[in-house]
């Protein structure tokens, strides 16, 4: 290698799954372990960067709702920028990095500077937090097919019917407006409604309740984000303590 010349860098974008460290994929881990470079969000398995090699350098760029400290084009500054340095990148997600997580936008900075990337898909919350608790998104006779939406886009055109599950993403702090959306667009207020708070966490908990009750009982039982809520008939299946 020449004077000044650096091995060129890289790097992974990483769906570390919804926050259990075990839910991590064994590649995502592999490159984890591998990386000089840490960009770690809030919801992804923070307890494995307790195992890293102190010479790591961690970033912190987690959000919370409505602070986001560190903006998109920050972050992806800071990936290229440690990556085009000659230094492997780990950018650590919660969820799988393409379903809600900007990976996208992430991996086309990288391509857009000539630096290598690499996506490692994740266990995305919408899935695993529903089944970990015992409510599955489909089930014969009851529920066909499903659809994941963040809670800010427009509700109202959604597919409706007793065989279609909806799952809401970061929409706690909106669920009297969208409870009201989805009444109006069809669905009865008596739809069964399961609200799964910090799954996975430490406060992890389900209210069970019905869309036209489900804003102000969630009020009630001071629900807050992160949550994943279930509507539709595959709710009835959940059984407490099963």
């Amino acid at each position: 290698m020449t004077d000044g010349a650096r091995a060129a860098g890289s790097v992974a974008l990483i769906g570390g799954g919804p926050g259990d460290a075990g839910l991590i994929t064994v590649r995502g881990l592999e490159l984890l372990r591998a990386a000089e470079v840490v960009v770690a969000d809030r919801l992804g398995p923070r307890s494995l960067l307790d195992g890293l090699d102190p010479a790591v350098e961690v970033i912190d760029v987690g959000k919370t709702p409505g602070h986001h400290p560190v903006p998109q084009h920050e972050i992806n500054r800071i990936i290229v920028g440690r990556a085009l340095e000659g230094r492997r990148v780990a950018r650590l997600k919660g969820g799988d990095p393409f379903v809600f997580g900007r990976g996208h936008e992430e991996a086309e900075a990288c391509r857009a500077a000539g630096v290598p990337v690499e996506v490692v898909p994740g266990v995305t919350s919408a899935i695993a937090v529903p089944a970990a608790v015992g409510i599955p998104l489909t089930s014969r006779g009851v529920a066909t097919a499903f659809t994941v939406v963040a809670g800010h886009e427009d509700l109202g055109a959604l597919p409706g019917g007793a065989a279609h599950t909806l799952v809401l993403l970061m929409a706690v702090g909106g669920l009297p407006g969208h409870a009201a959306a989805l009444i109006a667009g069809g669905r009865p207020g008596a739809t069964p409604v399961a609200i799964i708070e910090d799954g996975f966490g430490p406060r992890e908990r389900v209210l069970t309740t019905t869309l036209d009750s489900a804003a102000a009982d969630a009020a009630a039982a001071g629900i807050r984000n992160p949550a994943v809520i279930v509507v539709g008939d595959v709710v009835r299946l959940y059984a407490p303590g099963r």
